[in-house]
């Protein structure tokens, strides 16, 4: 399928040379829309306008939508009135709220004039929902039945008003708007007959969500039961909207993208990175690498301290760097597990101990590998390969003594820290690689010093 499409935009961009725009129209008529969309954000800027102007009314829309921000709120200023009107027709009412969050207060004012008053007013609605929540991102496009309909009357309603609708496939069932049941379009399809009353075929046990519910518990939830939509409620049980399947991925991807960035050290962005300039990447990255710089200093500290014991055994620096990522390296790998487990919902604060115990008991196996194997290397590469009489066994025990200290603690705090960020309500990710490190490699200093002090420096 990638090299159909590299295929595609190659042949594109070479009509595109040749002027051939009839010729472009015909070809990108076959294509999917976020194709589409790739192509168009890839030639002149000037040809954009032109070239989106050439696409089928039913395949624009879905093209406007898969395009950065920076593109739409370019085509939304050269679109005319009347095509401007086209585009938002075809949108769905969480699409425009989404066009809108990304776009700058004059160009909002111009959709906001130009969409009809019932999209104005769901809008205008779902815009108070706080961000990230249920609300915030459903679509007031549903399927709604009322308990005593027939069969044969839902599916005439469906034909008629379901080309309108985000998600038709789950149809609700509701009384005095009161979500009462849902059902399938294949539950209708399979009925014995049309004249069946829907109430005898819907499913009463409705999973949904609040519209203040999290937008991460929400595809947690969509995901978990395999859903196409999920119903949205407000305080008295009311139906006010659904989230398909497809926005929950957009949720995953986005939360997904938010804590590597923040496992990385960085401030998320909603920026792509070929789009974000060096300055956004600088202001995303600065703020925690003059925190960790900051913070390393303690480690200076710890070095500075014992430099009158380090001036008597030099061997010991050498061992500092092995020592410190190794420590850094355990640390990560329990926090990501630890965070990912949390993110799915299979860790809770409760389970703390069980998750320390663990941590411990894997934390003893590395250890103790890795100090075996560190052991031989220090013995046969440094002392006898390397000719270097300063390595001695004590030196050597000392070492990996600090080794497996160092990876008990640093896998101990790999995972008590996410739970405890999560416990306090801040996001699990920050407690990741970056901080995680830095306080393993003043820990490990503080190990390996303490156990010199004992056995080489009695």
């Amino acid at each position: 399928m990638a090299e159909l499409t590299t295929t595609f935009e190659k042949t594109i961009h070479k009509l595109l040379d040749e002027k051939k725009f009839s010729s472009v129209k015909d070809v990108l008529a076959t294509m999917a829309p976020s194709d589409v969309a790739s192509i168009l954000q890839d030639v002149d800027e000037k040809l954009i306008p032109v070239i989106f102007r050439l696409l089928p009314k039913s395949l624009a829309a879905d093209v406007f939508i898969e395009m950065d921000s920076d593109f739409q709120e370019q085509l939304i200023k050269g679109f005319s009135d009347s095509e401007l009107t086209a585009i938002l027709n075809e949108l769905y009412v969480n699409e425009a709220v989404d066009l809108i969050d990304e776009m700058p207060a004059n160009v909002v004012e111009r959709i906001l004039n130009h969409v009809d008053a019932s999209m104005r007013k769901d809008i205008n609605q779902i815009l108070q929902y706080p961000e990230n929540s249920a609300g915030s991102i459903m679509t007031t496009e549903y399927v709604s039945l009322n308990r005593g309909t027939t069969v044969g009357q839902a599916i005439n309603y469906i034909r008629k008003n379901g080309v309108d609708k985000k998600s038709f496939y789950t149809c609700y069932v509701t009384e005095n708007r009161k979500l009462i049941g849902r059902l399938s379009v294949k539950d209708l399809l399979l009925a014995k007959n049309d004249d069946q009353i829907i109430d005898s075929l819907m499913k009463t046990n409705v999973i949904s969500v609040k519209t203040h519910t999290d937008q991460e518990e929400v595809a947690q939830l969509i995901s978990k039961y395999n859903f196409m939509a999920l119903p949205v409620v407000d305080n008295e049980d009311r139906i006010v909207g659904i989230i398909s399947f497809d926005d929950a991925i957009e949720v995953m991807e986005d939360e997904v993208t938010e804590d590597i960035e923040i496992m990385a050290g960085m401030t998320p962005s909603d920026k792509t990175y070929l789009r974000a300039s060096p300055f956004n990447l600088f202001k995303h990255r600065i703020g925690w690498l003059m925190l960790l710089m900051v913070s390393a200093t303690f480690t200076g500290m710890i070095i500075t301290n014992f430099e009158t014991a380090l001036s008597t055994c030099v061997i010991l620096t050498a061992f500092i760097p092995m020592l410190m990522d190794t420590g850094g390296n355990s640390g990560s790998q329990s926090s990501v597990t630890v965070i990912r487990a949390i993110s799915l919902n299979e860790l809770d604060f409760s389970d703390l101990p069980k998750a320390i115990g663990k941590e411990i008991g894997t934390a003893l196996l590395c250890g103790t590998v890795l100090a075996i194997v560190c052991f031989g290397k220090i013995m046969l590469v440094d002392r006898i390969l390397m000719h270097n009489p300063d390595v001695t066994v004590m030196v050597a025990l000392t070492v990996c003594l600090t080794m497996i200290l160092t990876v008990l603690v640093a896998k101990t705090i790999g995972c008590i820290l996410p739970l405890c960020a999560k416990k306090l309500g801040f996001d699990p990710a920050v407690m990741a690689s970056p901080f995680i490190t830095t306080t393993v490699d003043a820990l490990s200093l503080l190990v390996y010093f303490g156990i010199a002090k004992t056995l080489l420096f009695k």
